[in-house]
């Protein structure tokens, strides 16, 4: 089976006209050749489509895509949407229902999403020939997952996605793994991140992909699993002017085989273009550099560097909340610090206990 996963797709400012319009060739451009002869094709769609504009209460962007967005992901050749994120729920119970409507109304699939937690859980299969193959869209811990008693996107737990993965192996011919997390804008894993995919690797994944970063980062094959620690955007045009978030990679995965590939793609203005010549060598020999740092150990001094340089915005959170004069929102932010583990990887980086340095 030849299978495409691709990363975050989410209008902008610069693309929403040609979301709207439908228009294909200006936002995807040439790129649109990988989706042929395709089995099966994973997005992330990083947004609610919704026309509502009931916002939920959060930080960052709340992010949603016109109406038109699905049908044109159908017609660009998309089989099954990711909803495992941290915006599908920017605009409350009505833009996640409104997203699955025109998901289903478009005639696709969607995974990573359910009514309360235990429906969260629910996996996607997919069968053609007889092979099965089956994803698993989880998510960390950022507004959008499910509670017991309320629906949302499908959260990853330590205990029962490792579960839900060895069940799955049991049952089907391979088993994905779309793990929307690690730390945004880093390009190496945090040593939290890299122990969970190898553990989901010996629990049976055959593929890991952490979306979210938003930047291409590293990769390694481990006991035979392909894990892949950022994948970068897909089609998420100059949301923030930063050359890493402008890089990114499509992922080819032939089921039969074992063999993936990784193609480069360059993202502009508004629409994105598979990445060429010098561009091309570029990208890959960078991401060819960090592979090697997994193997070597350097990956965690580019962590630890990436923790020092966003080190300030840890230590406002902790200084502004809980005190007298802090504010609802300065509380609710040192609060979704802790809430999601991507951030509380910072702050272990960042305030080692001494646990770390007292001597035996």
């Amino acid at each position: 089976m030849k299978t495409l996963l691709v990363g975050d797709i989410c209008p902008t400012v610069y693309s929403t006209p040609y979301y709207k319009e439908k228009n294909i060739p200006a936002l995807f451009g040439d790129t649109v050749t990988l989706f042929e002869n395709k089995d099966l094709v994973f997005a992330n769609i990083e947004c609610a489509i919704t026309e509502s504009e009931n916002k939920i209460m959060k930080f960052g962007p709340n992010l949603k895509a016109p109406l038109e967005t699905a049908e044109m992901l159908k017609e660009l050749g998309v089989t099954v949407c990711g909803l495992s994120n941290n915006h599908i729920f920017d605009f409350g119970k009505e833009g996640a229902i409104d997203s699955i409507n025109a998901i289903k109304a478009a005639g696709l699939d969607y995974t990573g999403f359910g009514e309360n937690y235990e429906d969260s859980r629910r996996d996607y299969v997919f069968e053609k020939d007889g092979e099965k193959v089956c994803i698993i869209a989880v998510c960390e811990h950022e507004y959008s997952y499910a509670l017991e008693d309320r629906m949302g996107s499908r959260p990853y737990d330590e205990y029962d996605t490792m579960e839900d993965i060895r069940a799955a192996k049991a049952k089907y011919d391979r088993v994905l793994v779309m793990y929307h997390g690690g730390k945004e804008h880093c390009r190496y894993p945090s040593p939290r991140l890299r122990k969970l995919c190898r553990a989901m690797a010996k629990n049976g994944a055959d593929v890991v992909l952490c979306q979210h970063t938003h930047c291409i980062g590293a990769y390694e094959e481990y006991e035979g699993c392909h894990i892949l620690y950022g994948q970068g955007n897909f089609q998420f045009a100059k949301l923030m002017d930063m050359e890493s978030w402008d890089t990114l990679l499509a992922v080819e995965y032939d089921t039969k085989s074992g063999e993936i590939a990784f193609t480069p793609i360059r993202s502009g203005e508004y629409g994105i273009s598979l990445a060429k010549g010098e561009d091309k060598e570029t990208i890959m020999s960078e991401f060819a550099k960090r592979n090697e740092q997994l193997h070597n150990g350097e990956w965690r001094q580019g962590w630890h560097e990436f923790c020092e340089a966003n080190g300030k915005y840890y230590v406002a959170a902790i200084a502004n909340a809980c005190t007298r004069e802090s504010t609802d929102r300065q509380n609710h932010n040192f609060a979704h610090y802790l809430d999601c583990e991507a951030h509380t990887d910072v702050w272990r980086e960042l305030f080692p206990t001494w646990n770390l340095t007292n001597e035996k």
